[in-house]
């Protein structure tokens, strides 16, 4: 088994870090957050303190941040991971962050001598806790082939996209579906409570019929039809809104950098970005079906209705 120094133990990386000490691995973790820390500690994962102090003797550095500027600040400088870690340590990125900013991250890494990959998740955190994320992973072939066994210990399904910044590029066109895929079927909920359809009722044929897909029958943004989706906590997440807006920017970038003319992408990123600001942020990203409902009136100026089976 391999030591691991894994950064980053928040909400997605905590259980991720807990799921590797699970499978036999000795980890060493990092996180500014001193009850993230504490959490993971629990969980039997050896807290250091600092990011320099986890890589020590690392066999595999794992990062699992925010942003693409906290995964290059921590991999770069006199402080950082690349100054710190050991000449063959494996370098692995599950933080969702800009194609560029993977690219400059992978680059940094050869510059070093070390093999890295880029391998953004998805599943959120039931996922984590359950270990069975879905990863996307982009490297060389024989970066990958060492990492595929450990990303294998928190997930159920590795795949190798391409080379560095394959992964987090399957990752933003993947949630640019889903984000789209979201709207579609919360407006369409809308619509059918303004129509005097049951949400059930919309759901027993949607479900079975062409408009049959993961925001629907996984992720149902209505209360009732699935009893597992966040709309029956009170969208609690899941996957937060404001994360959504992140990726769905991500991908509103890739978009216009491309030169690709993607309306129904950048429109999901301007849906996301307003509701993020507001109450809607740390709630499920399927709270847009609210946001939508908010929004519409009927031709007589009153709103839809607005009860539990979605009935006028």
């Amino acid at each position: 088994m391999s030591t691991i120094a894994f950064i980053g133990l928040g909400n997605m990386g905590g259980p991720m870090a807990a799921n590797l000490v699970s499978a036999g691995h000795r980890v060493q973790g990092f996180d500014l957050d001193a009850e993230a820390l504490g959490r993971a500690a629990q969980a039997g994962v050896s807290a250091a303190e600092s990011a320099v102090g986890a890589v020590d003797g690392a066999d595999i550095v794992l990062t699992m941040l925010p942003a693409g500027r906290h995964v290059l600040d921590c991999y770069r400088g006199p402080g950082g991971v690349l100054a710190a870690a050991p000449p063959g340590a494996l370098l692995i990125d599950c933080s969702t962050i800009d194609v560029a900013d993977a690219r400059a991250v992978h680059q940094a890494a050869a510059d070093s001598g070390r093999q890295s990959v880029d391998a953004p998740v998805s599943g959120g955190v039931v996922g984590a806790e359950n270990a069975t994320l879905t990863f996307m992973a982009g490297g060389e072939e024989t970066a990958f082939a060492r990492a595929e066994p450990v990303l294998a210990a928190m997930g159920r399904r590795v795949v190798h996209c391409g080379p560095g910044g394959a992964g987090q590029a399957a990752k933003i066109c993947n949630n640019m579906i889903l984000g789209v895929s979201m709207i579609a079927v919360s407006e369409a909920f809308v619509l059918g409570e303004a129509l005097g359809l049951t949400h059930q009722a919309l759901f027993d044929v949607a479900s079975a019929a062409s408009g049959q897909c993961w925001a629907l029958t996984t992720n149902c943004p209505v209360p009732g039809p699935v009893p597992g989706s966040p709309a029956n906590r009170e969208y609690r997440p899941g996957f937060a809104t404001a994360l959504m807006a992140k990726d769905l920017g991500l991908a509103a970038n890739a978009l216009a950098e491309s030169g690709v003319d993607g309306e129904l992408g950048a429109h999901a990123a301007r849906v996301y970005a307003a509701l993020a600001e507001g109450s809607a942020a740390g709630q499920d990203f399927s709270a847009v079906v609210n946001d939508i409902r908010a929004r519409s009136r009927r031709p007589d100026g009153t709103p839809p209705a607005r009860g539990e089976d979605g009935a006028s």
